[in-house]
């Protein structure tokens, strides 16, 4: 059977085989005959690879992330006039309250109030489903601290707090579970810090307290004795003189300052101790040397418990600013809400990278079979065979068959033609947003 031939004028080659000319792969003329005589090896991995990944692109389920942000907002008022009992940095707070909030048993409330993956629930383990809730979870910094006064220890943070599920209000409603039981565990946390710095302050302030009433009775015993051992002129009459004294200068501070006032309790305890001491004998030893160091003892033990008391009112009044939730505080700058679009798969660009490798794998296919075919098509296929004046071109005579053959072809083509763009445009119908849609996302910027 006679193959028609592009006759070609040799190039280059010899009566004898010398080197074939290379030119033709430059020419369109030669890609054209190649599609035209290979286009069905191309359709045998384009089509299986194209359908496999335009259904994989449409029957992907979708996922969608709602999330919110909070905002760690630094304290109001100024740390000069109300300082602060929690010092702990945003940043440790974020993965402390993280922790608390991830633990097992508050994501398998989570997951039995909003029955999520029920769908799959009976053939996953308790782990498995605490896994899938972290997994979908997200809390995590915004961007870097936006530090306003570089010396703040706590410079304002953003983070966002989010969750991944296949419906979008579930999503939403599990997003905002999540950001009350932040809120809550920070709140919970900070006041607990506080109240906690409170307690421990005052039970230091007690203990002082009973040292110092201690060492005060101690003092005004020694004095006593001192006093009742002494030869002096109305040397017996002293310790009733004191005791007077004391009392008056009670009773003018009472005025200035309130009951429970360290002075106050501390004049309170030595009236006490020195009406005490007066119903009791007189001790005798080394006065004078029990005294001093009686002295010295109640004043360091004076200093130490106003410290404390200062140390106390400072937390107390920090602790009143956590309770009312003045100081650092944790607030919610954007609510989770329903999303509208997923966050995966991107059909689109599934789709566009499927198309690729389809042709990819077609045009690497039917190129492998044209290098491996070692029939000639071209006058310089021949000429490097045989000697270029034995050959004469003679006109290809196309016969009924062959004619058919090509109306056959060409009728294939243009059904295959039809159904491939009747596929796309189903594409583009089912899974693509309205055209109006797309061109007021791309006016407002929303595909940069």
């Amino acid at each position: 059977m006679l193959q028609k031939l592009n006759f070609e004028a040799p190039e280059d080659v010899g009566p004898y085989g010398e080197e074939v000319d290379r030119g033709y792969l430059l020419r369109p003329a030669y890609y054209w005959e190649l599609v035209k005589r290979r286009w069905l090896l191309f359709l045998i991995p384009f089509v299986p690879i194209l359908l496999v990944g335009l259904a994989g692109a449409a029957f992907w389920p979708a996922t969608y992330l709602s999330q919110g942000k909070l905002l760690f907002q630094s304290q109001q008022i100024p740390t000069e006039l109300v300082r602060p009992t929690v010092t702990n940095a945003a940043q440790e707070r974020i993965q402390v309250i993280e922790q608390r909030v991830m633990t097992r048993e508050n994501l398998i409330a989570i997951a039995d109030k909003f029955q999520l993956f029920s769908d799959k629930r009976d053939l996953m383990s308790a782990s498995q489903l605490v896994d899938a809730v972290k997994k979908g979870t997200l809390i995590e910094p915004v961007a870097q601290p936006l530090a306003f006064n570089r010396q703040s220890l706590n410079p304002t943070v953003i983070f966002t707090v989010g969750f991944e599920y296949k419906d979008p209000q579930t999503a939403a409603r599990v997003a905002n579970e999540l950001v009350t039981r932040i809120l809550s565990e920070d709140l919970r946390d900070r006041t607990s810090r506080a109240t906690d710095t409170t307690q421990f302050l005052a039970r230091e302030v007690q203990r002082l307290q009973a040292e110092n009433a201690a060492i005060e009775a101690k003092l005004a015993q020694a004095k006593l004795a001192q006093l009742k051992n002494g030869s002096g002129k109305d040397a017996a009459d002293q310790p009733q003189a004191q005791l007077a004294q004391l009392k008056a200068d009670f009773a003018a501070k009472s005025a200035l300052y309130s009951d429970h006032h360290p002075l106050l309790q501390a004049m309170k305890r030595q009236i006490a101790a020195m009406e005490k001491s007066l119903t009791q004998p007189a001790q005798t030893g080394n006065g004078d040397l029990q005294v001093d160091a009686l002295e010295t003892q109640f004043a360091n033990a004076q200093k130490n418990l106003e410290a404390a008391s200062d140390k106390l009112s400072t937390a107390r009044l920090g602790e009143m600013l956590e309770r009312n939730q003045q100081s650092e505080k944790l607030e919610v700058i954007e609510q989770p809400t329903a999303p509208q679009d997923p966050i995966r798969p991107n059909r689109p660009k599934i789709a566009g990278i499927t198309v690729l490798l389809a042709v990819a794998a077609g045009v690497g296919l039917a190129f492998l079979v044209e290098l491996t075919d070692h029939g000639i098509r071209r006058s310089s296929e021949i000429f490097a065979v045989v000697d270029s004046r034995l050959v004469v071109p003679i006109p290809y005579i196309t016969t009924v068959a062959e004619l058919r053959q090509q109306k056959i072809r060409t009728v294939r083509m243009i059904g295959a033609s039809v159904v491939f763009v009747s596929v796309a445009l189903a594409t583009v119908y089912f899974f693509m947003p309205p055209l109006d849609l797309v061109i007021a996302k791309a006016q407002v910027g929303l595909f940069k």
